[in-house]
């Protein structure tokens, strides 16, 4: 049975969040899109934690739902750590897994005790190492783990040019072993990841980081169970196991706000190449340029990913919405994509099928333009251009001079 899941998204109680995020909710826009198993999001907060305990059923074990909704949800949250490690301040942050509200009940309290404060966002800032943190969780519920968040994120992730290490053991080290995946982030993708040999040991995982319920799914993971179940998804992480983790579902790395080096404030970004060349430095202000994932993964890469066998694979879309803005020619946020969207997805399938599963002529059959630009991205035939130091890239499947004239549309019944 394939089952996608989104296991990092926040609830309403995050700093910059929707207020719609709440769990009936993400699950109704869970169906829309997909997904099959998604993140809670933000257990440590005291008031999202208390929604949880009131709303989630245990179906499977360590998997919960809402209702009768068929979405299934694991506790999954994100923490920000800030602390000093090497003469340096190190800004990570990390995804935890734990297999039951009980287990979050018995972190929470521990959180408390130590005096660190889970009250003031959904995703709490801690100054606690990663190993020592993975420690303590360990010494609670030895089958809680811990996973790097957007793992290349200049400001705040684990191999992050502005804060991060160079490697797993020098962030985790001795729990390293217990790093059984790290999260490629928006910017990135596995084959980039790839490059680098001390990465072998773990796999890629992807998430949308869902900061609005529109925004949940735009990266997945895909897998093949009969009897899910929390223990079953993590033993499947844990042995890397192909036969079940079937692949991720990835942004184009472009699209992602730091996959180039850049100055947001002089609209100015450059290629690892350009930057080299440059010292660094923005050519107008000359303040130091905002060094991208390509740089960062460049940096720590050992060989040609090519060569590289045996991986799990992954498949590339574009969030259906911008693909219907794209052939409509307006903007993603525009009445008109929101209503050709739910046409979509009500009449044909949800998004995650759309864009990967249907037939084409089934979706001409609704909208022949966002038919053909289902079939580019699907094809990788695509225009982009990188996003850099906080601006996203864009990903078209048309040119100004190439998009296909549209027919009337019929209104919608």
């Amino acid at each position: 049975m394939r089952l996608i899941t989104d296991w990092h998204i926040h609830s309403k109680y995050s700093r910059a969040c929707s207020r719609d995020l709440e769990l009936p909710k993400i699950a109704a826009m869970c169906e829309r899109k997909g997904i099959d198993v998604a993140a809670t999001g933000d257990w440590t907060h005291p008031a999202w934690f208390e929604h949880l305990k009131t709303n989630l059923i245990e179906s499977e074990p360590g998997l919960y739902r809402v209702g009768v909704s068929p979405v299934r949800f694991m506790l999954v949250t994100e923490v920000s750590q800030i602390y000093k490690k090497g003469d340096k301040t190190r800004r990570i942050h990390n995804l935890i897994f734990s297999p039951s509200l009980e287990t979050c009940a018995k972190v929470n309290a521990e959180l408390d005790r130590r005096g660190l404060n889970r009250k003031s966002d959904g995703r709490p800032i801690f100054g606690i190492e990663s190993e020592e943190l993975y420690k303590v969780l360990k010494s609670i519920d030895e089958r809680i783990i811990v996973i790097p968040a957007h793992a290349w994120t200049p400001w705040y992730s684990v191999f992050g040019s502005k804060s991060g290490f160079d490697s797993i053991e020098e962030c985790f080290g001795s729990m390293s072993p217990y790093i059984y995946a790290i999260e490629t982030g928006l910017s990135s993708d596995p084959k980039m990841n790839w490059q680098i040999s001390i990465l072998d040991s773990v796999v890629m995982i992807s998430n949308s980081d869902a900061h609005s319920p529109d925004k949940l799914g735009r990266e997945a993971n895909v897998f093949d169970l009969d009897a899910p179940s929390y223990d079953e998804f993590v033993r499947v992480l844990r042995e890397q196991d192909r036969s079940k983790f079937l692949y991720t579902i990835e942004f184009f790395p472009e699209e992602g706000k730091y996959h180039l080096d850049g100055c947001a404030n002089c609209l100015f970004s450059s290629t690892p190449a350009q930057t080299k060349k440059i010292g660094a430095r923005c050519p107008t202000c000359k303040r130091p340029l905002t060094l991208g994932v390509e740089y960062r993964v460049n940096q720590l890469a050992d060989r040609k990913a090519a060569s590289v066998s045996n991986k799990i694979p992954y498949k590339s879309i574009v969030p259906l919405k911008e693909l219907i803005a794209d052939s409509v020619g307006v903007g993603v946020s525009s009445k008109t994509v929101s209503d050709l969207y739910l046409r979509l997805t009500d009449r044909v399938a949800n998004e995650f099928s759309l864009m990967l599963d249907v037939p084409i002529a089934a979706i001409a059959a609704e909208d022949a333009t966002v038919a053909e630009a289902v079939r580019r991205v699907r094809e990788g035939r695509v225009h982009v251009v990188p996003g850099y130091d906080g601006i996203f890239g864009t990903i078209r499947a048309f040119s100004d001079d190439d998009r296909p004239k549209r027919a009337a549309q019929p209104k919608l019944l």
